[in-house]
């Protein structure tokens, strides 16, 4: 193991963001790990899964440790039921894939999602659908001062909508190392229940979907809406759906009858966030080499040269206009280092 020193960072973010490293190593096992946070506990350090859920606006005065940790397993199955573990470095999307192989359900709506394992409990990541924590059953988690190895459990983790324990209170203190999955073998959940999927479906004519062809459907709306970040710099959805208390939504949707939401709780709505920003003229515009993207207003990209900062000034933009004219709030949903 050898650490580099001033190592260039474009290649480890999706958006594509020229920037760097004051010191980086990649670790290909827990052992590595804790060796490397043994070595260097003077130094300040910088967790990096698949760089898909970040924005980069400044170089990275620590050392960045990259978790590169492969490989999945069968940790224990019955009649109904499989569990499996992946270790934190796997392709989340390649991860999916595998389990469809294997008729494992419970992962097919989040087909695409760029990114690795390891950070998808930090996120709780999620789409038509489906959340990640639905499927969740634990991670293995190793502490970044003094490198003891936590399991932390579903309760533990305290998902909520793109949240969880590890971007509030365990914030900076964890390095997730695996994740476990508890899937089905037989009596899929097949969640159909996002329209986009219906309409995708209804074109090869397909009406009682296996966990494939959900998975094939997923895969094709996605690519139709979001750009591959190895063409075009980007993060997916840069921005959360807003959650409103229905009496504050009320008043706003006297104002804009058109405004779309969805029902979350008996108190609560979601307002899609891409609906607010094509409403405000966001949609497709172009600010020199930063953008948004013009088939999906939450995805903003970097077209070529773009900085971080130029792509954070754009956000900043989007959320001001948005409050200035709805009166509602976005929040970001990428990390903004």
């Amino acid at each position: 193991m050898e650490i580099q020193t001033n190592f260039s960072l474009k290649n480890y973010n999706t958006f594509g963001i020229e920037a760097k490293a004051k010191q980086f190593i990649a670790v290909h096992s827990t052992a590595e790990l804790t060796t490397i946070l043994e070595q260097n506990k003077a130094e300040r350090k910088f967790i990096l899964g698949g760089g898909s859920n970040m924005l980069l606006t400044k170089d990275i005065d620590a050392l960045v440790v990259h978790i590169d940790l492969k490989g999945k397993r069968i940790v224990n199955e019955n009649e109904d039921y499989v569990w499996v573990e992946s270790q934190a470095g796997e392709n989340w999307h390649e991860f999916v894939l595998w389990t469809i192989d294997q008729n494992f359900g419970g992962l097919e709506n989040m087909s695409l999602i760029p990114g690795n394992v390891g950070t998808t409990p930090v996120q709780n990541i999620g789409a038509y659908g489906t959340e990640m924590k639905d499927t969740f059953v634990s991670c293995d988690a190793i502490t970044i001062t003094d490198q003891e190895l936590k399991t932390f459990t579903k309760e533990e983790c305290r998902f909520g909508y793109r949240e969880s324990v590890f971007k509030n209170e365990a914030k900076d203190q964890y390095i997730i190392t695996s994740v476990v999955f508890k899937l089905t073998k037989k009596n899929h959940k097949i969640n159909i229940s996002y329209g986009d999927i219906t309409t995708e479906l209804a074109k090869k004519n397909i009406t009682n979907p296996n966990l494939k062809e959900v998975s094939d459907a997923v895969i094709a709306i996605r690519k139709s809406k979001l750009p591959d970040p190895k063409e075009l710099g980007n993060s997916g959805s840069f921005f959360k759906n807003p959650i409103l208390l229905k009496s504050d939504f009320e008043k706003i949707h006297q104002q804009f009858p058109e405004m779309k939401y969805y029902d979350v709780s008996p108190t609560e709505v979601k307002v899609p966030a891409g609906w607010l920003i094509e409403q405000a003229g966001f949609k497709g515009k172009r600010f020199g080499d930063a953008g948004i993207h013009k088939n999906q207003a939450l995805v903003l990209v970097n077209y070529g040269n773009a900085t971080g900062q130029e792509i954070l000034t754009v956000s900043k933009l989007i959320q001001e206009t948005i409050f200035t004219t709805f009166g509602i709030h976005i929040e970001a949903e990428v990390n903004v280092i």
